[in-house]
């Protein structure tokens, strides 16, 4: 055995002793539905700019990503090269530590770049889901108060430099950089991504040369002053009773997170993970991105958004070991190699997350795609994100029908409406404790308040812990849809589509869908005397909507079903429109 054999194997033995240990501490205490997590590996006090010195340091000349369909490739020194003249750009444009920068973009070089060149000046990224249209995007980069914004000029059928004209006319007479606009008061830079001239806009290649040697010295500066606990990034999450919420997060909290997550799936420098899940998402951005950072793993990203050949051909060109994504993205795969096989021997392991896996698929990705140490993950973004995962060697059964065992340095409970713990096996609300909780949404003392009580984060799920400390999510207290893995809030859609002239009253829920778990569906009541069809609702929502938040179905009533306290009852509308949709 020769003596990177010997190393390697002891590695994987001691990894072996620490999991047993991990499992043998992290169940309920005294048979109620409270767990605790383990204190390896230990928790680091580290800035993101740190952790990526120390990568660099350890594992510099090894490759950092591969943009597969662009043909680009960095190593960890090259990578880092490109953060610092960026990050030199930000402050030459004038931006200082605490002002919000939004990224709105694909999966892109310049996404990674912006996510740790931000992260080196202080300036807090704020991620903007790509899918967000006028309304969207005006109201959460006046919600934070966005000093810059960075954009790709296009994508799929989204004109990104056309909503922003039409949001922000004075582009064409300002110069960039100096944008003063009544619509987005905050917003003074435009930076767009490709080497192309807009008007009142600066190129990113330009940005990437607008610092020197000045803005190197402050940068050094900068980041002596930079404090783990403080506030890096802001991702929009939206509740179900009002607008999307800024969850502010720390350089603590996800760099630890991305630490363990990656630790559970035995990712290592020798890794090469293939990414095809979005960098908006703290999935991509997150689990994915600082994970392997985190270890010094490659990096692979198949295309700019989830395309099933691009990423089938970037697990067999690039020798990928392991893989990220919702179910559906694991699905499309092996039903793309029964038509197109690939050499897919590599693979080892990763991540399903985003929604429940039937056991059939499961087994499937086990032998198929050669996946037989993949996990599942369960988290939400104001816990950075993952609190639950499995391990690598947890039998398929656990991996699929829960969502594994409580997260290093992490406490949860399961209460009842009372605020009381429940016993193992009795369903309740999911609570978390711990380094992980979200600062708080973003100037919104209120909707804190409502989400962390005594520390404790309530996640609106519902949950059921097993004497093994397994975890079982059943349901949820709040009201939400996930659509193919993207999270859908009723009131969110409703509030937009009460707007509409013709509309008196709107109900959204969400119904069983085979495909994407569950798809959504509005029930309307139209105002006296007006006609209004599906077509027209449709044609109201795109400009303004994401596309996986416009409902699939529409039905028109005259009432809805109500309690004897006036509140509708989603459950029987939920009910009635199966019915209705079976005999269609």
């Amino acid at each position: 055995m020769s003596i990177l054999t010997e190393s390697l194997a002891g590695k994987i033995s001691k990894i072996g002793m620490v999991e047993k240990e991990v499992k043998d501490n992290s169940i309920p205490i005294d048979g109620r539905s409270y767990l605790k997590g383990p204190n390896s590996p230990p928790l680091v006090n580290m800035t993101i700019p740190e952790q990526l010195e120390r990568t660099v340091s350890r594992f510099g000349h090894r490759e950092a990503l591969v943009f597969h369909d662009k043909g680009i490739r960095l190593s960890y020194y090259e990578f880092d090269c490109e953060v610092k003249k960026l990050a030199a750009g930000l402050l030459a444009l004038g931006l200082a530590k605490g002002d919000r920068v939004g990224i709105w973009s694909p999966n892109r070089l310049e996404w990674v770049l912006t996510q740790f060149a931000t992260s080196c000046v202080g300036l807090i990224l704020v991620n903007i889901n790509p899918a967000y249209r006028l309304s969207e995007l005006e109201y959460v980069l006046n919600k934070v108060g966005c000093k810059a914004l960075i954009s790709a000029k296009a994508f799929k059928t989204s004109d990104y430099v056309g909503m922003l004209r039409k949001l922000a006319p004075e582009l064409e007479s300002c110069r960039p950089g100096q944008l003063r606009s009544s619509k987005l008061p905050n917003l003074q830079s435009i930076v767009v991504m490709d080497d192309i001239q807009e008007p009142g806009m600066l190129s990113f290649p330009d940005l990437m040369q607008l610092g020197g040697a000045d803005q190197e010295i402050r940068l050094k500066a900068i980041n002596k002053t930079l404090c783990p606990d403080e506030a890096i990034n802001i991702q929009f999450t939206s509740g179900t009773t009002g607008l999307p919420k800024g969850a502010t997060l720390s350089h603590n909290n996800i760099v630890n997170n991305a630490r363990f997550v990656v630790d559970r799936i035995r990712l290592q420098e020798v890794d090469r993970l293939a990414i095809p899940v979005p960098l908006y998402h703290c999935f991509g951005m997150v689990m994915g991105v600082l994970g392997a950072v985190s270890c010094g793993a490659a990096m692979i990203f198949p295309s700019e958004s989830f395309n099933v050949s691009n990423t089938l051909d970037a697990l067999a060109d690039e020798r990928c070991t392991a893989v990220y994504g919702v179910p559906t993205m694991f699905l499309a795969m092996l039903e793309e190699l029964e038509n197109s096989p690939r050499d897919v021997s590599c693979l080892r392991t990763g991540i399903m997350a985003g929604a429940p896996c039937p056991i059939e698929i499961m087994k499937r990705v086990n032998n198929e795609l050669n996946l037989n140490e993949i996990t599942i993950c369960y988290g939400m973004t104001e816990t950075s994100p993952v609190s639950f995962q499995s391990f690598v060697d947890d039998p398929i059964d656990k991996r699929c029908e829960t969502v594994g065992r409580v997260h290093p340095h992490l406490e949860v409970k399961i209460i009842d409406h009372q605020g009381e713990v429940v016993r193992v096996g009795v369903q309740g609300e999911l609570c978390t404790s711990g380094y992980s909780v979200m600062k708080g949404y973003w100037e919104d003392q209120e909707k804190t308040d409502e989400s962390i009580i005594n520390g404790w984060m309530h996640s609106g799920d519902l949950a059921i812990i097993d004497d093994e400390g397994f975890c079982n999510i059943v349901g949820r207290v709040k009201d939400m849809i996930i659509r193919g893995g993207e999270n859908v809030y009723p009131r969110e859609i409703e509030e937009y589509l009460i707007r509409h002239p013709k509309v008196n009253d709107v109900q959204v829920f969400g119904i069983p869908d085979e495909k994407l778990g569950e798809s959504v569906c509005a029930w309307i009541i139209i105002k006296p005397g007006m006609d209004l069809d599906e077509s027209e609702l449709k044609e109201y929502c795109d400009d303004n909507v994401a596309y996986f938040k416009i409902p699939s179905h529409f039905k028109f009533v005259e009432e809805f079903p109500m309690t004897v306290t006036g509140k509708p009852q989603k459950f029987l509308m939920r009910e009635k429109m199966l019915e209705i949709l079976e005999k269609s």
